[in-house]
């Protein structure tokens, strides 16, 4: 696998930025919320949808919040703390706890496979190695998908996960990742057979080809 775009942080920043309210958008309607855009925007901006549950206001405000905190650390190492304060952001509200590691059972709907309870030490060192890995895309991918498969938070893994991998990719100007509305169906049927069998090859592949953003450049 090879890095699909090769920006400067700077660039890549602003790109992030410019990005803001379409990925939040693209994290809503992932997660079920039925907006719009422009429904989106206006949230953002703090003007009431009638049509939304506050539940769902609350959500989209806390991916703004966990955005904002991203973009502003975008140079602080990725560590567990880093993950669970995203977290903290993210879930805010929203679980039994959040930005710490969950200490029960948790279940995936429409899914066979139970995650286990993290434990610490051993979440750490599956984070580390995975950091290992040269290639940046790579390395955001699959620790974007670990901590999906993982469940290491009582809610909010998803959207967690996309944050940090989208810190890693923007920190190195390697892009943005966000599944757009026309691919969740896809996006969804291939992370149930990620989480039923543990082979990631072709989620991998599909967010490679179709979920990555950034911008072509002349070196000229």
């Amino acid at each position: 696998m090879y890095d699909k775009y090769h920006l400067t942080k700077e660039l890549n920043l602003s790109l992030a930025r410019k990005m803001l309210v379409s990925n939040i958008y693209n994290s809503t309607r992932l997660e079920g919320i039925n907006i719009t855009y422009e429904g989106t925007k206006k949230v953002l901006e703090e003007v009431n949808v009638s049509s939304l549950r506050l539940d769902e206001i609350n959500c989209i405000l806390n991916l703004r919040d966990a955005w904002d905190f991203t973009l502003s650390n975008i140079d602080t190492d990725v560590t567990l703390d880093f993950i669970c304060k995203v977290n903290s952001f993210v879930s805010r509200n929203e679980s039994l706890e959040w930005g710490v590691l969950r200490t029960g059972k948790v279940g995936i709907n429409g899914v066979d496979y139970i995650p286990d309870i993290p434990n610490r030490e051993d979440v750490i060192t599956n984070i580390n190695e995975i950091l290992k890995e040269e290639n940046i895309t790579s390395r955001s991918l699959n620790l974007m998908l670990y901590l999906m498969r993982s469940q290491i938070f009582w809610d909010g893994n998803k959207r967690t996960a996309i944050l940090v991998a989208n810190k890693l990719l923007i920190s190195n100007g390697c892009g943005i990742i966000s599944v757009k509305e026309n691919h969740i169906n896809e996006f969804n049927k291939l992370l149930t057979e990620y989480y039923n069998t543990g082979n990631k090859d072709k989620i991998i592949t599909f967010l490679y080809d179709k979920c990555i953003f950034g911008l072509e450049l002349n070196n000229t």
